[in-house]
């Protein structure tokens, strides 16, 4: 998260339930950091070039204000004593959203929702917000798991790396436990020549792959010895291994793109698996340049 001392969580509203779901989702997690909460809804009239005093204009502008004003009051009785401030803010979600990431602690939306934060998960938006957001993305979605772990994808990249820091931070908070999942698969080639299939060793396979794991908790030990860490290996496929995962999650973290098994998250099948089908909220972590 951003480590200004007054960093705000920032939740994108539009009056759906979603929206206010993440809302809920979002003061928890500024409680859970000793952040204020700041909520903004895109109002995307002004850059259409449409009369402001028509029905698309100006008299669209006191609903926009009134699903703001509920927003703020979701979080308010979410977190009585949190500080919450709410905003509209003139122009595309995916603009606003990225205009508001470089001071925010993190970024929190509704899996889905409708006006300037319509089809998040099926459109630009969530692609933009969770490729170009320099912090943490988080999408609420699933349904809440409160005695289960923090999962985090593991591929041994540098963007993995970050994703476990901010997983660990988040088990932490939460008093839980965090497993380091890691996917990988069996060989399939065959031997040169011949086209006999290659003979592996299952346990020997393991055993890479786990230290694989090994090495991206190594540290936590030693900055966070009250956390439990589970390292997971599993011979799978990622978006198999993820989403089974987060059945049990409280939270899952990914990283924003890596190599092998995570290898480009944000742009392929796999993100679009976890963000469409995790049962539990997620997380994206992009590492810092």
């Amino acid at each position: 998260m951003n480590s200004a001392h007054n960093a705000a969580v920032v939740v994108g509203v539009d009056g759906s339930p979603q929206a206010l779901r993440a809302v809920g989702l979002a003061a928890t997690q500024a409680h859970r950091h000793q952040r204020p909460l700041r909520v903004v809804h895109a109002f995307i009239w002004p850059r259409l070039h449409l009369p402001t005093g028509g029905p698309s204009g100006s008299a669209l502008r006191p609903q926009a204000e009134q699903l703001v004003t509920e927003a703020v009051d979701t979080a308010r009785r979410t977190i009585p004593d949190l500080p919450v401030t709410g905003e509209i803010i003139d122009g595309e979600a995916s603009a606003v959203l990225l205009g508001e990431a470089p001071t925010a602690a993190m970024i929190v939306l509704g899996d889905r929702g409708l006006g300037g934060f319509g089809a998040l998960l099926v459109g630009s938006v969530a692609v933009q917000v969770t490729t170009y957001a320099p912090g943490p993305v988080l999408i609420a979605r699933g349904a809440d798991h409160p005695h289960g772990p923090v999962v985090v994808g593991v591929d041994g990249s540098p963007v993995s790396a970050a994703a476990v820091d901010f997983a660990a931070q988040e088990a932490t908070l939460r008093g839980t436990d965090l497993v380091a999942l890691h996917a990988y698969r069996h060989p399939t080639a065959t031997s040169p020549g011949d086209m006999q299939p290659v003979v592996y060793d299952k346990q020997r396979l393991r055993q890479i792959h786990d230290q694989i794991v090994a090495d991206a908790v190594a540290d936590l030990t030693h900055r966070l010895p009250d956390l439990t860490v589970h390292r997971h290996p599993v011979p799978a496929r990622t978006r198999t291994a993820l989403l089974d995962a987060s059945r049990q999650a409280q939270l899952l973290v990914v990283g924003g793109h890596g190599h092998g098994a995570l290898g480009g998250l944000l742009l392929g099948s796999v993100s679009q698996a976890v963000l469409h089908h995790s049962a539990c909220p997620v997380a994206v972590v992009r590492a810092p340049h």
